[in-house]
């Protein structure tokens, strides 16, 4: 059986995730952002930017990864966190009905946040566990 020398989700390597995902972030916020007078509508793609930065200074300098992946993870956790707020919004008068922009950014910063975050756990934890077989 063969070892996979990187971490694999959705058939990616995290670094090529992390850019993907940071330049989805990025877009969502740009359009959904035309038109808006909120600057909180600008939150992913204020998110977005230092992920799709580190996922590329990740892969243009290898020998750094470890330590811009950690700070890619951070801000998606701070996305996931962030979505949370969707549930705020199910309490109120105006509900998901009064601002659905808003309302699909936070459930898309919540459910891709864990997704992201979750992913890049288990990645640290299979580079750490590839590590650990390697010095054996």
């Amino acid at each position: 059986m063969t070892q996979q020398n990187e971490f694999k989700v959705f058939g990616l390597t995290m670094t090529k995730m992390t850019i993907g995902y940071g330049l989805m972030l990025i877009l969502w916020g740009a359009g959904f952002s035309i038109g808006s007078k909120s600057f909180t509508s600008w939150i992913p793609s204020i998110l977005g930017a230092p992920i799709l930065i580190s996922g590329l200074l990740a892969y243009k300098v290898p020998a750094k990864r470890k330590v811009w992946m950690h700070v890619a993870v951070l801000f998606g956790l701070l996305g996931f966190v962030g979505g949370f707020r969707f549930f705020k919004g199910l309490g109120s008068d105006a509900g998901l009905f009064g601002k659905p922009k808003a309302a699909a950014s936070q459930l898309m910063l919540l459910i891709t946040g864990a997704v992201y975050t979750v992913s890049c756990i288990r990645s640290f934890i299979w580079a750490r566990k590839n590590r650990a077989e390697a010095q054996d």
